[in-house]
């Protein structure tokens, strides 16, 4: 996968709904079990692990704004 596709990835991160993101994440990991190269099974975990780290980043944002609101 070359720059390009990072690239792409990371805007589309920036903008992706969380339903977005859920779906995307079920594409991927398909499409790591009918993967049998192994460059390309790199790829698809370090794409998995970015949606994860957006998820939880997300997820993390959320609780520290929600305990700010109830301070």
């Amino acid at each position: 996968m070359n720059n390009d596709f990072w690239k792409t990835l990371y805007a589309w991160l920036e903008t992706a709904s969380p339903e977005d993101i859920t779906v995307k994440r079920h594409l991927v990991r398909q499409l790591r079990s009918q993967s049998n190269d192994p460059g390309l099974q790199a790829d698809i975990r370090r794409v998995l692990r970015l949606l994860d780290e957006e998820t939880l980043a997300r997820a993390e944002l959320a609780m520290t704004l929600l305990l700010s609101k109830a301070a």
